[in-house]
């Protein structure tokens, strides 16, 4: 990277307020050690502490013409997205998709952020896994590791798919007249329902409450990545751009033949019926909560997960109503209408009226 050309991080970087802090320490328990939260920029988007000595690498890395973003809220169809996107990229090359894990085969932005290199103990301890602790360490360490380290070591042969839950104003501000980027939203209260379960999922986070609790971190805006719905509005906002393809998932959901085509012009590629519908297939939940290949059960195998939550699940919109009480119901409805009044974006399954 050119440092003469580095462009100064443009925000600042703030620590929650300690009465925010002191609310999530009281959500989460004694885990919570290991997250401290910070704000950045106007919109205060939440970030964990490692953020802060790479923001300024991210906002500069070096782009390539042939770079491929898959970029979302989190738990907002990611997964099932950057395997959509990787297949129809790779011309259907089912034989490495199912012999490479997905988080092989994109670099992964934001991950580093949740595994603080001089906490790494702590993480061991925390975790509490089956699997020896020098061992452990070492893989903590790897998804520890720089991004942009492994971004530069990649060759320029062949394209780099990039996955990130940061939002665009974090990311380099030439990225879309660099490289593609596919966005992926969905229903705010699904969003909520299927982080939550992650939360519970991942031992290193491992949220020890109830969901009505989990809705009031994302409501405050005191969970990563939020606020959701800035976030959203940032990436609608550049939808008409030719190198942003924004994608809802109720859609895919509904009528997922029309968004592979959409993913393939956007990408130039075509397409067979024969080789749509197959990729259908390969895409479905059924078929996608049995590939290996994407569900990250391997961390199940070194103890990384609790065993009664699943990394994929349901692969359905509109699981919040059974989730979300009458006053939590209402008070989502406001919280989004207001998040909206002053853009034209709308969730497919969300009314106004």
């Amino acid at each position: 990277m050119d440092e003469q050309k580095l462009l100064p991080f443009p925000y600042q970087i703030k620590d929650v307020t300690p009465e925010e802090q002191q609310y999530i320490d009281k959500v989460f328990g004694s885990i919570v050690s290991v997250y401290r939260l910070s704000r950045v920029g106007p919109k205060g988007f939440i970030v964990y502490a490692p953020y802060k000595k790479e923001a300024a690498n991210i906002y500069n890395m070096t782009l390539r013409p042939s770079d491929i973003f898959v970029v979302s809220f989190i738990r907002s169809g990611t997964t099932w997205t950057q395997e959509l996107v990787w297949m129809i990229a790779n011309n259907l090359d089912y034989t490495t998709a199912a012999e490479v894990p997905l988080t092989e085969r994109y670099v992964p932005l934001n991950r580093f952020m949740f595994f603080d290199e001089n906490k790494l103990d702590e993480f061991v301890t925390n975790i509490n896994s089956r699997t020896d602790e020098n061992t452990m360490i070492e893989i903590l360490k790897d998804r520890a590791q720089s991004p942009i380290k492994m971004l530069a070591t990649m060759p320029v042969s062949i394209p780099r798919f990039i996955k990130t839950h940061l939002p665009m104003s974090l990311l380099n501000p030439k990225l879309l007249d660099t490289a593609k980027v596919v966005y992926i939203a969905r229903d705010p209260r699904d969003v909520a329902v299927s982080s939550y379960h992650c939360a519970k999922l991942f031992k290193i986070i491992r949220f020890p409450g109830g969901f009505k609790e989990f809705w009031n971190l994302l409501y405050k805006d005191l969970y990563i990545f939020c606020p959701m719905l800035e976030h959203v509005k940032e990436a609608w906002e550049k939808r008409y751009h030719p190198n942003m393809l924004f994608l809802f998932y109720e859609e895919l959901i509904t009528d997922l033949p029309t968004s592979i085509r959409r993913v393939a012009d956007f990408l130039g590629k075509n397409l067979t019926s024969e080789e749509t519908d197959r990729l259908c297939d390969h895409l479905s939940v059924k078929n996608f909560k049995n590939n290996k290949s994407v569900n990250q059960e391997w961390l199940r195998e070194h103890g990384m997960l609790e065993s009664n939550e699943c990394f994929i699940r349901k692969g359905k919109s509109e699981s919040w109503r059974d989730y979300f009480d009458e006053e939590m119901t209402e008070q989502a409805e406001r919280w989004i209408k207001d998040n909206l009044r002053d853009t034209d974006l709308r969730f497919p399954n969300f009314k106004t009226n």
